[in-house]
């Protein structure tokens, strides 16, 4: 059988035999406002195959991104995964295998981890990158508190091209760590003056690139003001296949790098799950999360893989861990490697190039729209654009021409009214010249 529940007899005798008078008092040491009074309001058991078609129905509401004309971002986009990363990824030893808990058996494991880490440190153009972490908001929260533990200060100064979504997890990280956050506004124009906001109180500064609204930026200035006054710089990237292009990180002095790898080797699939991305200097990597794959010998000279670092509070630590992250986002790390080696070098330029490309087509289209203006002077594969009405109407609209379109900024910032007629677009190798023609068409329809 597939489903093995316990009956009420089973509950008694397992209680029973613990002490506990219910199986509410498991969970005693639980807040009673983090607790539910009751069952969720949800159908109640039904035969397998009914619950198969409510489901089904269910899924059937969802309009899949290859499905019509997609040009979403913000932060999770679709691009061509190749047939042989998902075929290699599901061969039962990579499949099946997790965190290692005797990590020299796995050598396989280490293997393509050391490989996934000297990907990500080439690319980020910096000197160590760990063993993977759970995804691009959790880097970037991870990496706030390793600076506050390198500089010993507990104040982020975030800026306001980052995407909300981060912001708000580092502030959830920052509540129950004891550190501020100190986050500029929306900035829809690219022009935020952060080294302004810099003081002795201030760990690290957080900068996007590009940033949420698609501006490209030189951190370079920012990089040395933060030096100066002895914080880090952490620049976050959400798209990762714009390091084919754009200078990376390292080469702008950022000291820790933070970002999501699911546009490469990774589907949309609805959200989740992802993978996060994280690189910084060697003077810094004993405060680095998570884990560190590195290359060894054994005994007879043979080369093998071993944990170099493994700071995790399931391992030795505890409560001086630099982090409680319990998995790696294996799989995800693997599909990575893949694709990654697939492209190569020079794969991976063009693959940038094709996206930047097919956003600046987009961009001359949408600006020749009667009423659209695009604000940014220069881009990757997303761009923000003005409309002549509110942003969400219009997609909506758009969605009913078989286009979807793009997402409105004020449903990244619900209480920014200012942001209603603002709308993110995005453009990848995935979009064709008819999917750009339909786009541009649809939005004089609307408009």
């Amino acid at each position: 059988m597939r489903y093995l529940p316990h009956t009420e007899a089973d509950r008694r005798a397992m209680l029973a035999a613990i002490g506990a008078g219910s199986v509410d008092a498991l969970y005693q040491d639980v807040a009673g406002s983090a607790r539910l009074p009751g069952l969720l309001d949800l159908p109640r058991h039904q035969p397998e195959m009914t619950v198969e078609r409510e489901l089904a129905a269910l899924a059937a509401r969802n309009r899949p991104a290859g499905s019509m004309a997609f040009f979403q971002g913000a932060g999770a986009y679709r691009h061509h995964v190749p047939a042989s990363v998902d075929h290699l990824i599901q061969r039962g030893e990579f499949l099946t295998s997790y965190t290692p808990y005797q990590p020299e058996v796995a050598q396989g494991t280490l293997q393509a981890l050391f490989e996934f880490q000297t990907q990500v440190a080439l690319i980020s153009a910096m000197d160590v990158a760990n063993a993977s972490m759970y995804d691009g908001a959790t880097a970037a929260a991870e990496a706030v508190m390793m600076a506050n533990r390198l500089t010993r200060r507990r104040k982020a100064l975030v800026a306001g091209g980052l995407h909300p979504h981060y912001r708000e997890v580092i502030e959830t990280y920052g509540r129950w760590g004891g550190f501020t956050v100190q986050a500029g506004a929306p900035d829809p124009t690219g022009i935020e003056d952060l080294v302004a906001g810099i003081d002795r109180e201030t760990s690290c500064v957080v900068v996007q690139n590009p940033s949420v609204f698609g501006h490209i930026s030189d951190h370079t200035a920012l990089a040395e003001a933060a030096h100066a006054a002895g914080a880090l710089l952490i620049v976050v990237v959400t798209e990762i296949v714009s390091l084919g292009l754009l200078t990376p990180p390292g080469e702008m002095g950022a000291d820790i790098f933070a970002a999501e790898g699911q546009s490469i080797g990774n589907a949309l699939n609805f959200g989740g799950p992802y993978l996060g991305l994280f690189a910084t200097r060697d003077k810094y990597v004993r405060q680095m999360p998570g884990r560190l794959a590195g290359e060894t010998v054994d005994a007879d000279g043979r080369r093998g893989w071993v944990l170099t670092l493994s700071t995790r509070e399931q391992h030795i630590r505890r409560e001086k861990a630099t982090s409680n992250i319990c998995t790696n986002s294996g799989l995800c790390a693997l599909a990575f490697t893949i694709h990654l080696s697939l492209l190569g070098e020079a794969g991976f330029t063009h693959l940038a190039s094709l996206n930047h490309a097919r956003a600046v087509q987009l961009a001359e289209k949408l600006g020749a729209v009667k009423g659209v203006t695009v604000l940014n002077p220069a881009f990757f594969n997303e761009f923000t654009v003005r409309l002549p009405k509110p942003a969400g109407a219009v997609v909506d609209r758009l969605l009913e021409r078989g286009v979807l379109a793009g997402v409105p900024a004020q449903r990244l910032w619900p209480d920014r009214p200012e942001l209603a007629d603002l709308l993110l677009v995005a453009a990848t190798e995935t979009n064709t010249e008819a999917d750009l023609d339909l786009f541009a068409g649809a939005l004089v329809e609307v408009l």
